[in-house]
């Protein structure tokens, strides 16, 4: 009785959520319509794709002419490129910031012949590992925003997949600049990382917070699909002067060599096919 009376009391963005239902709106029949008006010709992405919700790595591209737009993306709200890396044809989409929009692009994505995502988010530092910037292969990370609570069962955390995980993680050993394991927070309001909110973090051993992780972790799990995400630790949260620098380029080769060692590690652990 006291279960069911919690329930009933419970908010909106965990009561009521039957996970193993389908859902009657589906991103092949978004997509459909979207090619249909678009007059777009049927066709898949790149097997690998990116998510860059910063833009640097996409406007960098950009910049170098190294970047062509997809003709089979039928997304309403996006643009996705492609463009070659280290022998491999990858698709990426700028400005993918925040939760909910992470992951109705990674919905997308896996419908439009994506097979691997990986998103490169930039973090705000928790627990310092290193000055900024840095990078952080992202294992779990705390929920505390809505997208995730759709996908999984109320918790705390959600976890990355530990095979994903350590195999990147090993293709990166010797990377520099090193990139370091660990949790971070995600959180849909950046503007509300109160004090006592980042010392709950610290007490955690939480190292940096973002704002997409849990919401793609929990996709992942919940769709059973490849999904990697990294933190590039770039800021504490502009409390000193000459924050927010990501280095050379703004950090789009490094966060490319990063990416690119995690895609050749997942590559080698699914040679067939």
């Amino acid at each position: 009785m006291a279960e069911k009376e919690n329930l009933l009391n419970a908010p909106p963005i965990v009561a009521g959520k039957d996970f193993g239902a389908a859902s009657i709106f589906e991103p092949e029949n978004l997509l459909r319509e979207a090619r249909r008006q678009k007059n777009l010709p049927a066709g898949d992405v790149p097997e690998v794709c990116l998510l860059d919700p910063d833009g640097d790595i996409v406007r960098t591209l950009l910049k170098k002419c190294r970047v062509r737009r997809s003709h089979f993306w039928a997304c309403y709200h996006t643009d996705l490129y492609e463009f070659e890396q280290e022998g491999e044809r990858l698709g990426i989409i700028g400005c993918a910031v925040g939760a909910s929009f992470a992951v109705l692009l990674a919905e997308q994505l896996f419908v439009s012949g994506c097979r691997f995502l990986v998103s490169m988010t930039s973090a705000g530092q928790i627990l310092e590992q290193d000055p900024p910037p840095y990078f952080i292969l992202i294992d779990r990370a705390l929920r505390d925003e809505g997208t995730s609570y759709h996908y999984l069962p109320p918790a705390d955390f959600v976890d990355a997949d530990p095979l994903l995980v350590d195999s990147a993680m090993g293709a990166l050993a010797n990377s520099m600049p090193p990139v370091y394991r660990g949790a971070t927070w995600t959180t849909d309001a950046p503007f509300r990382e109160t004090p006592a909110a980042i010392e709950d973090c610290r007490s955690r051993n939480i190292l940096a917070v973002e704002m997409e992780a849990a919401a793609l972790y929990a996709f992942a799990q919940a769709r059973q699909k490849p999904v990697l995400c990294f933190a590039h630790v770039t800021n504490r949260m502009a409390v000193l002067d000459g924050d927010f620098e990501k280095g050379e380029a703004d950090g789009t080769y490094a966060s490319l060599r990063v990416i690119s060692a995690a895609v050749r590690a997942w590559r080698e652990s699914n040679k067939v096919g």
